[in-house]
């Protein structure tokens, strides 16, 4: 998890951040699985499938906004 944090700060590109985001994510619904399984608590399993369905639902903004920028950075060169 700390590789995909270093990532998602140094970059080099804005893909390479978002995708370590997404990666971070993943990884913490994983964690949040496996302690579910290794506590015995089933409530833990309900957090980590919301806290995915917000991944991903957030994932799919900034790719939308980061979408909008490139076509309005290609409508300026354009114009």
């Amino acid at each position: 998890m700390a590789l995909a944090l270093l990532r998602a700060i140094l970059g080099p590109s804005e893909y390479d951040r978002i995708l370590a985001i997404n990666m971070f994510g993943t990884k913490t619904v994983l964690l949040l699985a496996v302690l579910c399984f290794a506590m015995g608590r089933p409530d833990f399993l309900d957090l980590a499938l919301a806290y995915a369905l917000i991944n991903f639902i957030g994932i799919l903004a900034v790719l939308e906004f980061f979408k909008l920028k490139a076509n309005g950075e290609e409508r300026d060169h354009n114009a």
